[in-house]
């Protein structure tokens, strides 16, 4: 079989066969992914917006949930829009630099969010279990430090994984048949044997999931006991609301991770991995901040206060 030598043909180019293309309902599908993905570019953008310009949220909590609001709105914005473009102009090529750009992002965007919610959960932990201590153990610096690990930590995993999933030969069948460029769909066009980066991918899916993982289920299992023990009922309700919205989100994303990176080829197929991208690239991010602002009521009155000062103000009257 001829190979493509992708060292030499920079400019050539994939073809992404995702889920649009695979799909029976195309056009409804198009439709409720640009209403979720304009759903996202809002929500999180609104919530970006409502954290920066309300001085009572800039406390660690929200500012690193603002951090995840920044990272859903990348992450989405790295797929989607080309996912809808290239169905509108039936043209749904990707060169292989762009390929390696936003595999390079996606990993980086989706690492930095697996590490920042392990942080949320430990900022949790610290907040319940040891409120008098919060602002020490989470002063500022110790904040922006935990948002710089993850975005380190991630973007050089990131780094050597695209580096060396495109340094396989290709063979001439150039069809993805995934929503983007992402590793295990991309092994599958190699025509040497990849069994042993595939191992590799695994451990590192592993790692990078199932102990930020762990720490959440640890953090979390300590903040039941202290829940428990509460006298006060309206603390122990405030308590579990917050915890509840950021274990829903923990369950999004730690779910499509682990079926995605951790779960063996054998139990992949081109139409289920579609499926979970779209979940994982455009449903979540559009519905990670309806679940925290919506039974938030620290953040819905921060929104109310922002609108009615700057974008709704108040007319004076005569």
């Amino acid at each position: 079989m001829e190979l493509w030598n992708s060292s030499i043909t920079w400019g050539s180019s994939f073809i992404l066969v995702g889920i649009l293309n695979d799909s029976g309902a195309s056009e409804l599908l198009c439709a409720m992914i640009t209403i979720l993905y304009m759903l996202a570019i809002a929500s999180n953008g609104l919530l970006l917006l409502v954290i920066t310009m309300d001085v009572r949220l800039h406390v660690p909590m929200y500012l690193l949930l603002r951090q995840l609001s920044l990272l859903d709105l990348l992450f989405t914005s790295v797929v989607t829009p080309k996912t809808l473009l290239d169905y509108l102009w039936r043209e749904n090529s990707i060169s292989f630099g762009a390929c390696a750009l936003q595999m390079f992002l996606a990993l980086t965007l989706g690492g930095a969010e697996d590490l920042l919610l392990a942080f949320m959960a430990y900022d949790r932990y610290v907040a319940i279990c040891h409120p008098l201590n919060y602002m020490i153990f989470m002063r500022p610096r110790v904040c922006w430090l935990t948002v710089a690990t993850s975005w380190i930590l991630a973007s050089l995993t990131a780094l050597g994984h695209t580096m060396y999933t495109m340094h396989f030969p290709f063979c001439m069948s150039l069809e993805i048949r995934h929503l983007l460029c992402e590793i295990p769909p991309l092994l599958k066009l190699a025509c040497v044997d990849t069994s042993g980066y595939e191992l590799l991918v695994y451990v590192t899916g592993v790692t990078f999931l199932l102990l930020p993982l762990s720490a959440i289920v640890a953090s979390y299992t300590l903040i039941l006991f202290t829940v428990l023990h509460m006298p006060s009922n309206e603390g122990r309700k405030k308590a579990l609301v917050t915890c509840s919205s950021h274990l829903t989100v923990v369950g999004m994303f730690y779910g499509a991770a682990t079926f995605m990176y951790v779960l063996p080829s054998s139990f992949h197929s081109p139409k289920q991995d579609n499926i979970i991208s779209v979940f994982y690239t455009i449903v979540t991010p559009a519905l990670n901040p309806l679940i925290y602002s919506l039974r938030n009521k620290e953040v819905t009155g921060a929104l109310r206060r922002v609108l009615g000062k700057y974008v709704l103000p108040v007319q004076p009257t005569h």
